[in-house]
């Protein structure tokens, strides 16, 4: 006896196509349903889907009506490839879907994918984590129109650390951001925006906690960026080299070298 059907919960990276790790390009290759969230997955990531493969936008459906597609799948014993933005794990809304999975007893398996959060510093060309400036990254998000937030994870508390901050979904309420970060970063701390982070049409502006909101408002930026606040975002070059490649530190594959 063949084995049942299963669900591949597929990251699908940023947005160019050319970031789909090769696992999920395969994985997509070999799917006859295919469900993308159209909104921010162009269909490029998708055009490998096999001939004949039903491939559907999910972004006018319901939780139901996807189930009900995956639901289908399964009467005729198809794999299906529910490919989302970004990776998965983040804000990927497949909790829900799992659940679903779960109690019809439908095997799954999540494929990851490259978070929008490493192509915005990519665009950017620097690295987030910088020593004795930040060595942690706040993955946040606000609520605005969206699911809310736990009473215990606001900006203010975050701001505490003083590190990077990166905010999904807030674009629209930098008057708040600002607010809530301004107090513990500064008025003048580093902010970078990075629309549609590795899209042909990307946009990076960068900027401070008190001009940024000005600079996003000129570029008539609304929806689809990343926020990253945080003092390893400014022109930072005096800080000092890691111990990853020091001479003087040792490891397990590095051994101190004797003097002559």
């Amino acid at each position: 006896m063949g084995r049942e059907m299963k669900v591949w919960f597929i990251g699908a990276g940023p947005g160019d196509p050319e970031l789909l790790t090769l696992k999920a390009a395969k994985r997509i290759a070999a799917c006859p349903v295919c469900l993308f969230a159209g909104s921010l997955v162009p269909e490029a990531v998708v055009a490998g889907a096999p001939e004949g493969a039903l491939v559907m936008d999910t972004a006018p459906m319901t939780l139901a009506d996807t189930h009900a597609q995956i639901l289908a799948a399964r009467d005729r014993k198809e794999d299906v490839a529910r490919v989302h933005s970004g990776d998965p794990s983040l804000y990927g809304a497949i909790a829900e879907q799992i659940r679903l999975l779960r109690r019809d007893g439908i095997e799954y398996e999540i494929i990851p994918g490259v978070p929008a959060y490493t192509a915005a510093a990519a665009a950017l060309g620097q690295e987030l984590t910088i020593p004795e400036v930040a060595q942690s990254i706040v993955l946040t998000r606000m609520s605005m129109k969206s699911t809310g937030m736990p009473a215990g994870e606001t900006l203010s508390n975050f701001a505490i650390s003083g590190t990077t901050l990166a905010i999904h979904l807030a674009i629209r309420n930098f008057r708040e951001i600002e607010r809530q970060l301004i107090p513990a970063y500064g008025a003048d701390c580093p902010v970078a925006v990075v629309y549609r982070a590795s899209w042909p049409d990307e946009l990076v502006i960068r900027g401070t906690l008190s001009d940024i909101r000005e600079k996003v408002r000129a570029a008539k930026i609304t929806r689809t960026a990343l926020i990253l606040v945080g003092p390893a975002l400014g022109e930072v070059t005096d800080f000092v080299d890691s111990a990853l490649y020091d001479p003087n530190e040792t490891h397990v594959l590095r051994v101190k070298k004797a003097a002559p």
